[in-house]
């Protein structure tokens, strides 16, 4: 399929998204959130696909909502523009497997909402960050408010959400933001090489591995600590784990 707003494709097990709107600094609108899900419904129907990256074009990752778009919606649109984003972030976020944020540049409001929808976040060292809706008269709308706060704190997270300070990758690297910083030339090699890494485990532990942390993580400390028993004892019964232990007394790579 063919995208005016985006490019995806396929090299080995690993997905890439690129947002490619470098005119408007990769703005998301509805054409955006329109394909995105179109990618989102060829990843899922690929069993395959191990890891994804997602990154933009230009100087941008994604430099926020298209103010242009928003500019003259009203309550009823406004909350469907809202929902929209929602669903497609979470979308992302329940993947079943692990996707990269490789941040290339501006990563603000909804495109540190996209970021954050990620499970792991590399940027360059030009890179941005921040929520500026309150400078709009508006809040973030695609679950910033939720997101950041679980991320790095409520404090943090309140500090930036009421200020729409913009932070630089060091800092955003200090809160625990992102995981890793790099330079600008470096990024795309390292959130592949990040990603092979990841491919090259065991396809269904990485899945589970991500299902129980998550699920976990909204759960009470019992139940979550159940969770992971239960999960733990029933890779027991799968090939993959059988293949994994017997590689490694076998003191071999396992071949999955």
């Amino acid at each position: 399929m063919d995208y005016t707003t985006l490019r995806f494709g396929i090299s080995e097990n690993i997905a890439e998204i690129v947002i490619d709107r470098p005119k408007a600094l990769n703005a998301l609108n509805s054409t955006v959130f329109k394909e995105l899900n179109s990618v989102l419904d060829q990843i899922e129907a690929n069993s395959e696909i191990r890891a994804v990256i997602v990154t933009g074009e230009g100087k941008a990752f994604v430099a926020g909502a298209d103010i242009a778009q928003m500019s003259d919606m009203e309550t009823d649109e406004a909350k469907i523009f809202a929902q929209t984003g929602h669903d497609t972030f979470n979308r992302i976020s329940h993947l079943k497997m692990p996707v990269i944020a490789a941040i290339n540049g501006f990563a603000l409001g909804g495109g540190c909402e996209l970021a954050m929808a990620c499970d792991i976040r590399i940027a360059n060292n030009y890179a941005k960050f921040g929520q500026p809706e309150v400078n709009l008269g508006l809040i973030p709308g695609y679950c910033g408010t939720q997101r950041l706060s679980r991320l790095i704190g409520l404090s943090n997270a309140m500090h930036l959400l009421v200020t729409a300070d913009m932070i630089d990758a060091n800092d955003a690297y200090r809160l625990g933001l992102v995981q890793k910083v790099c330079d600008a030339e470096e990024l795309m090699n390292e959130a592949r090489k990040m990603a092979s890494k990841i491919a090259s485990k065991g396809k269904l532990s990485v899945e589970k591995v991500k299902e129980v942390t998550l699920k976990g993580f909204y759960m009470n400390f019992d139940d979550a600590s159940d969770l992971e028993v239960n999960e733990f004892a029933n890779l027991f019964g799968k090939p993959e784990s059988k293949e994994g232990m017997t590689a490694f007394l076998e003191k071999r790579k396992p071949e999955w």
